[in-house]
């Protein structure tokens, strides 16, 4: 789990099926310190690991990416630029899966798209 040390989020706000919050690094965590000494990113498998844990956190439920359509990392996270970034993540049930459209962005940047399938 990465919540709590390497990232927080604010109380999500639910308008029908789409969930908004804004996420908040630890520019200070030790992953930054690998990935890249000097000129830290967030990893892209960080970015979907956050909204996996968003999404249980808002469903009360575990659980386990089962699909993923398409993902696009469009620009780099940098920790020390943007402490702060925005997820909206627009969902739907089919039968037992949970059907998760999402975005990362900051200011009219976005950072990753994301559409896939969580059981």
């Amino acid at each position: 789990m990465l919540k709590d040390t390497f990232f927080t989020f604010s109380t999500p706000e639910f308008d029908g099926g789409l969930i908004k919050t804004t996420i908040t690094l630890n520019p200070a965590h030790d992953i930054f310190k690998g990935h890249f000494p000097g000129n830290p990113v967030v990893p892209g498998v960080c970015m979907m690991q956050m909204i996996k844990e968003i999404l249980e956190s808002s469903s009360n439920k575990k659980l386990k990416l089962i699909k993923a359509d398409n993902i696009k990392f469009l620009s780099f996270i940098d920790p020390n630029q943007h402490e702060q970034v925005g997820l909206e993540i627009k969902i739907s049930l089919l039968d037992e899966q949970l059907k998760a459209d999402a975005q990362l962005v900051n200011e009219g940047v976005v950072f990753l798209k994301f559409k896939g399938i969580f059981q």
